[in-house]
C-alpha cells in the first residue's frame, strides 16, 4: 500500500500525454484487483448441493452477539468490536490469552461456510436452529430464511468444550435473525 501510494505520489508530479492516462490504471483499480482473488469467487459459486442459498440481505454482524455474549464464549475479557463490511471482530486483548470471536453475515457467512466444507472439516447438523444449521469444533454456520450467519472461536483449548457454548449462541442468534 505505500509503494502504491508512493507511486501515485510520484506519478502526479510527472507531467502527462494523452498517451500516458489511458496506459495506467488508477491505484484503486489496481488495489482491488489484488484484493479480490478469482478463487473467492469460484468457491462460493460451486458449493456443494446440500450448501444453504446464497443470501438476499444481512444483518449488522455487530449487532448479532453482544460483547459480553461474545467474551462468555472466547472465556477471557475481548476489546471492543471492530467492524469490516459484514464481518465482526472481537480480539483479545495483546497481553492476553489468545482468543478471538468472528461474526460474518451475508455472502461472507457463506463463503465462510464453503471454504470450511471444502477443507473436510467434519460438520454436524444442529437440528432446530434457524432452518438450517451445522456446527465443528470451533465454528457454527446458521440460516434462517435469506439470512446467513457464521461464528468462528480462534481459542487454544479442547474444541470439546465449545460445543455448548457455540450451540447455545447459535440458538440466541437465530432467534435473532
Amino acid at each position: 500500500m505505500i509503494i502504491v501510494a508512493g507511486a501515485a505520489i510520484g506519478l502526479a508530479g510527472c507531467g502527462s500525454s494523452a498517451g500516458d492516462d489511458v496506459a495506467a490504471p488508477s491505484p484503486s483499480s489496481a488495489q482491488t484487483n489484488a484484493a479480490t482473488p478469482p478463487a473467492a469467487a469460484t468457491t462460493v459459486a460451486t458449493a456443494p448441493s446440500s450448501a444453504p442459498p446464497a443470501t438476499e440481505g444481512s444483518a449488522d454482524p455487530c449487532g448479532l452477539v453482544s460483547p459480553q455474549e461474545a467474551q462468555q464464549l472466547a472465556g477471557t475479557p475481548l476489546l471492543s468490536p471492530a467492524a469490516v463490511d459484514e464481518t465482526c471482530t472481537y480480539a483479545a486483548p495483546p497481553n492476553g490469552p489468545t482468543a478471538q470471536v468472528e461474526v460474518r453475515v451475508g455472502q461472507t457467512a457463506l463463503a465462510y461456510y464453503t471454504a470450511e466444507r471444502a477443507t473436510g472439516h467434519e460438520m454436524q447438523p444442529l437440528s432446530g436452529v434457524g432452518d438450517q444449521a451445522f456446527i465443528w469444533d470451533y465454528a457454527v454456520f446458521v440460516a434462517k430464511g435469506a439470512k446467513r450467519v457464521s461464528i468462528n472461536l480462534v481459542r487454544g483449548n479442547d474444541p470439546a468444550e465449545n460445543r455448548g457454548p457455540l450451540e447455545n449462541l447459535a440458538r440466541t442468534v437465530a432467534a435473532r435473525i
